[in-house]
């Protein structure tokens, strides 16, 4: 049964994916409570959006997971270990290119945007961002502790400076596609990061 007060064409599901683009378009903080009733659509008053979702911060913290089991799943390959070590990250840097550049939704990752011009008061909001964006890095860690243990890459490798290499490789992505940089080109810089996991390769092989 349907909560007093709220729309009978509520539908929980497309709310948070119609606040999912608002926060993904805007920043968590730049995002008011009048856009999210708006976007949402179905009339929804202030106290039916408190009742459904408790508050802003409850909002996006649903919306956070329904996009991690969605757009995020482009980092998948990380924890795929059928796959060798060099193919799960070079897939995780190509399909977040083309999802951060393709149309449909806004540009770059949720992860990312969000962050941008949160104020101190918004540290839980911090916090759950940057923890998602290590669990990143420590999925492309594991890639290359992996390419370390197979001797694919020289054994004094650093794997956390290397999965900041590409993490901060994947975050960067962000700006580029909002400046309007196409998919084909990130898909060119993909390649040309990916030159660095070549060269350790190169130097495991030579030894």
């Amino acid at each position: 049964m349907a909560q007093m007060g709220r729309p009978r064409s509520f539908d929980r599901e497309e709310a948070i994916h119609q606040a999912m683009h608002l926060f993904w378009e805007h920043g968590y903080e730049a995002t008011s409570l009048t856009q999210l009733k708006a976007g949402i659509g179905g009339g929804i008053t202030a106290p039916s959006f408190y009742a459904a979702f408790g508050s802003k911060e409850g909002l996006f913290k649903e919306v956070v997971a329904h996009y991690l089991a969605t757009h995020g799943q482009v980092e998948s390959s990380l924890w795929d270990k059928s796959l060798p070590p060099r193919e799960a990250v070079e897939l995780t840097l190509r399909r977040s290119a083309k999802m951060q550049s393709e149309r449909g939704h806004p540009k770059g990752c949720l992860m990312v945007v969000s962050a941008a011009g949160c104020t101190d008061e918004q540290d839980p909001i911090q916090k759950m961002l940057a923890h998602a964006r290590k669990r990143t890095r420590d999925g492309i860690a594991s890639c290359v502790e992996r390419a370390i243990a197979s001797g694919e890459l020289p054994a004094e490798t650093d794997a956390r400076a290397l999965s900041m290499v590409f993490g901060g490789f994947l975050v960067g992505l962000t700006t580029l596609a909002r400046d309007g940089v196409t998919s084909v080109a990130l898909n060119n810089a993909v390649t040309e990061i990916m030159h660095v996991w070549d060269a350790g390769m190169h130097r495991a092989k030579a030894r």
